[in-house]
């Protein structure tokens, strides 16, 4: 039936739809409520179907470009040597994996970190993978965690046992968020901010911003102490990312991706799936990106506030890094899924040193990064996994996560502070931390300024995943 036709066999009593609206070529979007609406007020002001089509012909969407081919043969940098057979085929399956993820349209380069490790079905960009886009957000390369991220506070020579204790009585490891009564506060700044932009405006983004301020969730998130080999001096260390807020704000920018990827480019992976960056959608998106990393180093903030006032601390300096974002730079949009930017003013708040965390019984590394091409300006986030947590598990071979914890992290204070033991946290569950360094060094990715070295660290520890609790934890 054609689209005539349908407007014919409407009587002009029969409530126009979205379904008409899109028979007469309207597209789903965020748009559509307000065509609705505007054909609702057309009609009930006595205009017949056609007359509203007509109407509304003002609103057509231009016509859709032609679907946009995969790309073949686009080749990537690879800064990762295998050192054993684990390390043989974690690269083999990487590189596969970032072949055909640069088989995306819109990508122009890409790189692979030391750390780098696989992070879902092939074609996924991997943990340690950065990408350059051109004029494209894509919410699949940044993740779920969005501006999951690293901060440092100069604790001065206090105690690190004291600021250990502080810590384990501020934060708030876990799914959920903090209870009322119990939370910390967000800026009202921030939340008008939240609500003028449509990614983020809804009673359900504005109470999760509030509940989960001051919570650093769970799997490899962590509140470490140590004290700097150059200078003796204590420090935290906070890892995390935006948790419920970015989690929503990824869930949403999926969505709107995906309309974009079956209009643009059906062939593109459903992960891989983008927002233009120069449309209405992209821009509020972006916008959204740079709220939710406010709100993130909000939280660092927060946390590390709270540790200082708890104990009577002296703070000396701070700062911090995202590693699971995006950047724009010379005109495209640079993803970087577990990989820390390493060129000078890469924001306005960066001061030319950024952090990579290695496992709980190795040092915090203090950088400055080289801003290599071949990395895409990029350097290592971390540690990495050459196998899975399930894995791990299975190679504990008969030892109980008591005594793995004893022979692994040995005269450091760990501590769970939401669950048991986590065994696939430990450090045999991660790279060699040496292999990284070195790699480091041998890639030219970056310049080690300082080691934290570590007296312990908090883990959420082993909590019930969420299908279980019906709250999400691995943000």
């Amino acid at each position: 039936m054609t689209n005539d036709a349908i407007t014919t066999d409407m009587a002009s009593t029969d409530k126009i739809t979205g379904a008409d609206l899109i028979s007469w070529g309207h597209r789903p979007g965020r748009s559509f409520p307000d065509l609705l609406r505007m054909a609702e007020t057309a009609q009930a002001q006595g205009l017949t179907p056609n007359a509203i089509r007509s109407m509304l012909d003002a609103e057509l969407p231009p016509p859709p470009p032609p679907a946009l081919p995969l790309q073949s043969g686009l080749s990537f940098y690879s800064n990762i040597t295998a050192e054993d057979a684990d390390e043989v085929k974690n690269v083999a399956d990487v590189t596969e994996t970032m072949r055909v993820l640069m088989q995306t349209p819109t990508i122009v380069a890409g790189a692979i970190m030391p750390d780098a490790c696989p992070a879902g079905p092939l074609g996924t960009i991997p943990v340690g993978g950065v990408v350059a886009a051109r004029n494209a957000i894509h919410p699949g390369m940044h993740s779920a965690d969005i501006c999951c991220s690293v901060m440092i506070s100069d604790m001065g020579m206090a105690d690190p046992a004291k600021v250990l204790d502080a810590a384990t009585a501020v934060t708030h490891f876990g799914p959920g968020g903090r209870d009322n009564g119990q939370r910390f506060s967000v800026s009202l700044d921030l939340l008008d901010a939240f609500r003028a932009n449509p990614f983020l405006n809804s009673a359900k983004m504005l109470q999760v911003a509030q509940s989960h301020m001051g919570t650093q969730g769970d799997g490899n998130h962590f509140l470490f102490v140590g004290r700097s080999r150059k200078t003796g001096r204590t420090a935290i260390v906070t890892h995390h990312g935006s948790r419920g807020p970015g989690a929503m704000l990824y869930r949403a920018g999926m969505e709107v991706a995906e309309n974009y990827r079956r209009i643009l480019s059906p062939a593109t992976l459903k992960q891989n799936a983008w927002i233009p960056a120069d449309s209405e959608d992209g821009r509020a998106y972006w916008e959204a990106l740079q709220l939710i990393r406010r709100w993130t180093k909000a939280n660092h903030n927060a946390l590390h506030q709270a540790v200082v006032e708890k104990a009577r601390f002296t703070l000396s300096d701070r700062f911090w890094n995202e590693h699971n974002f995006v950047f724009e730079r010379g005109g495209l949009y640079y993803h970087g899924k577990g990989a820390t930017p390493a060129w000078g003013g890469y924001a306005a708040d960066a001061n030319g040193l950024t952090l990579i965390p290695l496992n709980m019984a190795e040092p915090v590394l203090i950088v400055k990064g080289s801003d290599a091409p071949h990395a895409l300006g990029f350097s290592p986030h971390g540690a990495g996994r050459n196998f899975s947590r399930t894995e791990h598990k299975r190679r504990m071979a008969g030892m109980t996560a008591e005594a793995m914890l004893k022979a692994e992290t040995n005269g450091l204070d760990i501590r769970f502070h939401a669950g048991g033991i986590d065994p696939s946290e430990l450090p045999s569950s991660y790279k060699r931390a040496d292999a990284v360094v070195r790699q480091i060094k041998d890639y030219g990715l970056a310049e080690i300024e300082d080691y934290i070295d570590p007296y312990g660290c908090l883990m959420a520890g082993d909590v019930a995943p969420f299908w279980r609790t019906g709250k999400r934890t691995r943000r």
